[in-house]
């Protein structure tokens, strides 16, 4: 069954015959003839009940018109609805935040491609780097943030932010006031540590067991507040982003730079390299482009 059965078949059923729809087509009666008997042989059904030199469509026609419009409506709606993507008249994005980044970098960078393309829809996965790193791996994501490096050989990655780590602590405790701290300085202390999706989950351990211990971990979450009303309440030490640390109550709270090693959070926009990218978002990495200044290439 092809395209054209449908049209020639859809022509006799509407001009009331087959010589009219051979000469609305310029089809040769017996090839339309053919045509309508090669599909009523492949679907074994009568689509035409002739009377006389006047036909009329039965039941099983009467269906298959109806479903025929549908094909051809549907076929002759692609050149519309290709242009309406290709001029993001329509498409949608699924784009994966982790929570701390989306609030901070790109409730701008939405609100602006909203502005230019308001018929593209955003779909926003807030999840940790690590989890948002492989859904864009599997394909259940188009874009997304991530803490870099990442591999290169799987994904393109626009890098637009990079800073260090620092050491929360209550106020009281007896590190609270250093100028700095190094790592190996923190091994006997309880660790609050953001949740397992979260790549700097993964950074801080593997740090830590680097340098030759295993801190205790009292306990994690996913959300930036939480953690600073943690410290505040005396429960252990952790370490934030210093610009998320910006955001945290200060009352309770002290914050102390890390070094030696210092852990960077940089952070970049990832897509798969090599897979197929909408044209919605690639606008909306020319936008990010745009309105976050680039790092240096990781």
């Amino acid at each position: 069954m092809e395209l054209h059965h449908f049209i020639y078949f859809k022509e006799v059923a509407e001009k009331g015959g087959f010589t009219k729809a051979s000469q609305h087509l310029h089809v040769s009666q017996p090839t339309i003839s053919k045509m309508v008997k090669d599909l009523e042989d492949e679907l074994g059904v009568q689509l035409f009940e002739r009377k006389g030199r006047s036909i009329h469509l039965t039941d099983a026609g009467k269906v298959l018109l109806d479903q025929a419009n549908k094909v051809l409506d549907a076929f002759n709606n692609v050149p519309t609805e290709l242009s309406e993507v290709i001029h993001l008249q329509k498409g949608s994005i699924r784009l994966g935040l982790p929570p701390m980044i989306g609030s901070i970098f790109f409730s701008k960078v939405i609100a602006q491609f909203h502005k230019q393309f308001p018929s593209i829809k955003i779909q926003i996965i807030e999840a940790g780097a690590k989890k948002v790193t492989e859904s864009i791996e599997d394909g259940s994501l188009d874009l997304g943030v991530a803490i870099l490096p990442v591999d290169v050989s799987k994904f393109e990655i626009f890098s637009f932010f990079k800073e260090n780590l620092m050491v929360l602590a209550h106020p009281s405790h007896s590190i609270a006031n250093r100028p700095i701290l190094e790592l190996h300085e923190l091994k006997e202390e309880p660790f609050i540590l953001l949740s397992e999706d979260f790549a700097l989950h993964d950074i801080i351990l593997n740090l830590c067991a680097h340098i030759g211990f295993t801190p205790e971990v009292v306990c994690k979450s996913s959300q930036w507040d939480f953690i600073g009303k943690m410290v505040s309440a005396e429960l252990g030490i952790s370490f934030l982003p210093e610009t998320i640390c910006g955001l945290v109550e200060k009352e309770n709270v002290n914050i102390i730079p890390l070094v030696n090693p210092s852990i960077p959070w940089h952070l970049g926009l990832i897509w798969g390299k090599d897979r197929y990218l909408s044209y919605a978002a690639k606008e909306f990495i020319q936008v990010t482009r745009s309105m976050l200044q680039e790092e240096p290439k990781v």
